[in-house]
């Protein structure tokens, strides 16, 4: 256990590990895509589609740099591998390398795709396009979507990989690499569990933790699932159906 490369792949897994998933205690440390990258991702407030754009495309990209990390970092905590020079390193590590390298280039292959005609290829706008009007296209519906998002009485719950969003118009899921969306007017919600709590987080009331399955009429849109406590979703003024 005293081995450097030992030691050094260790404390890499863990921080990889929480480099993806984010507990509190990175988020409070100020380690994510979204506080390192906050000057080129600019505010979710002011303008929320443009921001999840950008989001999701850095997170990608950093993530997959992450296996290209640990390759350099193993160059200096094991320099007898000589993997600094991949022609003599083992063919194992040659191997690793190629698919170290070729994860990134191909997120930024994916990416550049993304940004096409202002990020018009991107899932997210692809997603609005399909709710926007021939003459005004899928940017109306984002601002539709950011104006909404500025209003106080919307509502938001969940950890930062999994949170889900109500506004008068709108459900969306925020995930790590995808934002879900859906109009309340088009949509199905089915609950598909339901598990009983005595207490609640938040108070002392029992409460129930559902599981609901969102899905459009449309069979263009992607459904999705949301979770959330029976309080939280009365608050959103929804009701399945």
């Amino acid at each position: 256990m005293d081995s450097p490369e030992v030691t050094f792949t260790l404390a890499y897994l863990v921080f990889a590990v929480c480099f993806v998933f984010t507990p509190n205690e990175f988020h409070s440390a100020g380690l994510t895509v979204q506080n390192l990258l906050s000057g080129w991702l600019g505010s979710e407030d002011a303008a929320f589609v443009s921001y999840h754009l950008r989001r999701t495309a850095a997170t990608l990209l950093c993530h997959s740099l992450l296996p290209l990390g640990y390759y350099v970092g193993m160059c200096f905590a094991a320099s007898e591998k000589q993997l600094y020079s991949p022609s003599q390193a083992s063919e194992a590590w040659q191997l690793f390398l190629i698919l170290a390298v070729a994860l990134p280039s191909a997120a930024c292959t994916l990416i550049y795709y993304w940004s096409r005609d202002r990020w018009a290829y991107h899932p997210l706008a692809r997603t609005l396009a399909l709710y926007a009007l021939p003459q005004l296209g899928w940017r109306a519906v984002a601002s539709s979507i950011n104006t909404e998002f500025r209003r106080i009485d919307k509502f938001a719950t969940g950890a930062s990989g999994a949170r889900v969003i109500v506004t008068d118009t709108w459900v969306m899921k925020v995930t790590t690499y995808r934002v879900h969306v859906a109009q309340q007017q088009d949509v199905h919600l089915i609950v598909t569990e339901s598990r009983q709590h005595e207490l609640s987080p938040d108070s002392n009331l029992p409460v129930q933790l559902l599981t609901i399955h969102v899905a459009s009429i449309s069979p263009a849109v992607q459904p999705f699932d949301i979770r959330s406590w029976s309080p939280a979703l009365a608050a959103c003024r929804l009701e399945p159906v």
